[in-house]
């Protein structure tokens, strides 16, 4: 199996962003120093694909901005030994090809998905969502890349979660458990009540899906009344025949859609990296210690800040 190309969908309105997102798209609020959709796109040259397929809209101008070629600014940084600054971006830029596709109107996943139909051949292809950062040695595209080779099928990343939170996601049913990490799909169910729950495994936005979502996608698309949903075009493409596998996938997995989730994620990341480590642990060790934190937070940090 050949997978060479990944989508990413970035049309969504980042409503829990507001008013931050009026002129910023999601995607680009920053993690430490490279925006999210940059760290998307390195997972994906280490899965070894190189065409990204960014879904957008006329309103995220930001996004073709970053990626293109900007000659004044590397020309001054070249004049003031600061080239690198962006050397990273200028790595990435120079290992991917990017086409962008233009999501008239936000109506679902499926719907995103199925604006890419005519790039993607016969083929296998990855989906990328950048709302979910996984940090592993081995990035979580490339693992479900390697079960979607030995399977022959479709493959979903999924991570276990408390049944209290099951309503928060799309949740798998579980056909037969392959191995400790692997399963085969039997139904999925989008965000279910506890009670409607089959399992416990909820979806992370990493996909390896076969070419046959795009009829599952035009069926539904038929009787739609709502937003298009991914889950539904996978069971669908299931109930034709298609196999779908689940692939708990390994590493710390951050959710940055929402302000809380974009907030532990940057914490999270400045204490796995050797420049931030000890200042945001010992930040984080002063906060907690300082009984008048919650009620005079400015004399605090003012404290803090003269440490």
């Amino acid at each position: 199996m050949s997978v060479s190309k990944v989508i990413v969908p970035c049309a969504g309105l980042g409503t829990r962003f507001l008013p931050w997102t009026k002129s910023i798209p999601k995607e680009m609020i920053p993690l430490l120093d490279k925006p999210a959709i940059h760290y998307i796109l390195e997972e994906a040259v280490k899965a070894s694909i190189k065409h990204m397929i960014i879904i957008t809209n006329t309103h995220k101008p930001a996004l073709t901005n970053y990626f293109d070629p900007d000659v004044a600014l590397e020309q001054a940084l070249r004049d003031r030994g600061k080239e690198n600054l962006i050397s990273s971006l200028e790595s990435l830029r120079t290992k991917i090809q990017l086409t962008y596709v233009n999501q008239s109107e936000p109506l679902g996943l499926g719907h995103a998905i199925g604006c890419a139909r005519h790039i993607i051949e016969k083929e296998y292809f990855g989906v990328m969502l950048p709302d979910d950062i996984v940090v592993h040695q081995r990035g979580a595209l490339d693992q479900l890349l390697r079960v979607a080779r030995q399977e022959g099928g479709s493959v979903i990343a999924v991570q276990e979660v408390p049944l209290d939170c099951v309503s928060s996601y799309g949740v798998v049913g579980i056909k037969k458990q392959l191995t400790n990490h692997l399963f085969q799909v039997s139904n999925l169910i989008e965000k279910p009540s506890q009670s409607q729950a089959p399992s416990c495994l909820a979806i992370v936005g990493r996909y390896v899906l076969s070419h046959k979502i795009f009829p599952a996608l035009d069926e539904l698309n038929a009787y739609a009344t709502d937003e298009i949903q991914l889950t539904d075009a996978i069971a669908q493409m299931m109930h034709k025949g298609e196999k779908v596998f689940a692939f708990k996938v390994e590493g710390v997995r951050y959710d940055t859609g929402n302000v809380l989730g974009w907030l532990k994620t940057v914490i999270g990341m400045a204490l796995q990296n050797p420049e931030y480590a000890d200042q945001i642990k010992g930040f984080l060790d002063d906060a907690q210690s300082t009984n008048s934190f919650l009620y005079n937070p400015e004399k605090t940090i003012d404290h803090l800040s003269k440490k």
